[in-house]
């Protein structure tokens, strides 16, 4: 072999390393069945529309809602496989991002061939089917985490960070969507097995509060759901942060040895209607850091034995309807010179600050919290042991807890399933809240797929750092309700 031909071959192969990806469908079945679906792009999915099922509950309107959800989610999925079959070749070799790509091949090849759903027994057999599709997409965040870790050098920072934040907005669409249909299930069985008056079912269609029944033995209370799905008409705030600084709060004791206390203020008494494990995600990552910046900032300046209380964590709730912005003359409808009626409803929003005084965060790494991949915690090896980063803590530290383990026993290679039914939904589908927190954590993916879930429905997540003093940080939920105009 010449000097040339080895060249040839090395240039060869250096370029199949940044090429894409994506080897053909096993069969010429799947192969048209992947190509039809890629002509057929998602739907706008308004949240009335999967709202609309559930009121009022029956059988005829859960066949409804399933053959919508069977209808949308093969389109979404497909489209995930496109996005994940685009990665440079040397990225979708890596075992933990292949092992996404088959499972979302997988999904999408059972959703796209499912039979249609025609009454109540046949939507039984459809939910099982999302019901396993959450089950084995449960870890997916952790895994490609540990994908994109092992092969960051093949791909620019910019380029893995447009990558996740698609995968995530779309994690986001297609568990919401499906476990939405769950629920209703879930619900629908519920009200078969407990008849109910007509005065209650009256109130069920008019608030959808929990019925909080206890006749199905099958289904724990916690669990029990109403006629709006995963989206609690009255979800409390004040209930979701004492659910969330209970359980930081331990995590922190089991750290530090030490908390600090939390003060709530502000209108405690509000409810709005929102997604409660959403909120839960959220309020917990920004807990975590309020909770280590405090411990850590009070350790230096007063040492680690000193017994002087720590300052508190002040938390702040808002609820605002705020003004609408003027319509403008260029789409011909100026109120003022056609009269025309403004029937658009203004937004709703529920707020809520975070106050700490933890010494606020660094300069250098004020630009940086919002990227994937960045932490100021110690890397933990799989050994569980500190590796050899040069970060040396602040108030994102931590989320090490857990982190680098958790992907190991979630994500490895030997567990085909990809885990059980945990991650940042399980407790939909019978885990706990704390089952999905460790597993994406010291990788750095808190903060932004905090900012992710607070945005996804038009809210927002904003952070300001009074350097030497500590951080606020601002949250805003787009409350939920039929007559909104949010897509899916």
């Amino acid at each position: 072999m010449t000097i040339f031909d080895s060249r040839i071959r090395l240039i060869t192969s250096t370029r199949r390393f940044f090429q894409s990806w994506a080897p053909p469908p096993n069969s010429r079945e799947s192969a048209h069945l992947y190509k039809s679906y890629l002509a057929l792009p998602p739907r706008p999915t308004p949240l009335s529309t999967l709202l609309s099922f559930g009121a009022p509950l029956t059988p005829s309107s859960i066949v409804l809602s399933a053959s919508y959800v069977l209808e949308e989610l093969p389109r979404r999925l497909v489209q995930r496989v496109r996005s994940m079959e685009s990665l440079p070749y040397i990225v979708g070799m890596n075992p933990f991002i292949a092992k996404s790509l088959e499972a979302y091949r997988q999904s999408f090849q059972e959703l796209a061939t499912a039979p249609p759903v025609v009454d109540v027994d046949s939507n039984t057999q459809f939910t099982r089917l999302l019901e396993d599709l959450v089950r084995i997409h449960a870890n997916d965040i952790p895994i490609l985490a540990r994908g994109f870790q092992e092969s960051a050098r093949y791909m620019r920072p910019e380029a893995i960070s447009s990558f996740l934040d698609g995968a995530i907005r779309s994690r986001i669409a297609i568990r919401f969507i499906a476990e939405q249909h769950i629920a209703l299930t879930r619900s629908l069985k519920i009200r078969s097995n407990n008849p109910i008056s007509a005065d209650e079912e009256k109130l069920l269609g008019e608030m959808g509060r929990h019925l909080n029944r206890t006749g199905d033995s099958a289904i724990p209370i916690n669990q029990m759901v109403h006629s709006y799905g995963v989206v609690d008409p009255e979800c409390s705030p004040i209930e979701m942060i004492r659910l969330c600084t209970s359980f930081v709060h331990e995590l922190a004791m089991g750290t530090f040895g030490v908390a600090p206390d939390v003060e709530i203020d502000g209108m405690t008494g509000a409810t709005f209607p929102y997604v409660p494990v959403h909120i839960e995600y959220v309020l917990t990552e920004i807990l975590k850091n309020a909770f280590r910046a405090t411990v850590e900032n009070h350790q230096r300046r007063h040492g680690l034995n000193s017994t002087l209380p720590l300052h508190p964590i002040q938390i702040t709730i808002s609820h605002a309807t705020l003004p609408l912005p003027p319509l403008s003359p260029f789409d011909g409808s100026d109120v003022r010179s056609t009269g025309v009626v403004d029937n658009r409803k203004p937004p709703s929003y529920l707020s809520i600050r975070i106050r700490d005084q933890g010494g606020g965060v660094d300069s250098g790494n004020l630009s940086n919290i919002f990227s994937y991949a960045f932490t100021t915690a110690k890397r933990v090896s799989e050994s569980g042991t500190a590796g050899d980063s040069q970060l040396e803590g602040g108030p994102y530290a931590m989320q090490a807890v857990g982190g680098i383990a958790g992907i190991a026993n979630t994500g490895s290679m030997d567990n085909a399933g990809g885990g059980d039914a945990g991650g940042l939904f399980g407790e939909i589908v019978g885990k706990g809240l704390q089952t999905g927190l460790g597993t994406i954590a010291g990788l750095g993916y808190g903060l932004p797929m905090a900012r992710l879930y607070a945005g996804y429905f038009g809210g927002s997540l904003e952070l300001r750092s009074l350097p030497g003093h500590g951080t606020d940080v601002f949250i805003r939920f787009r409350c939920l309700d039929e007559n909104t105009n949010i897509e899916v």
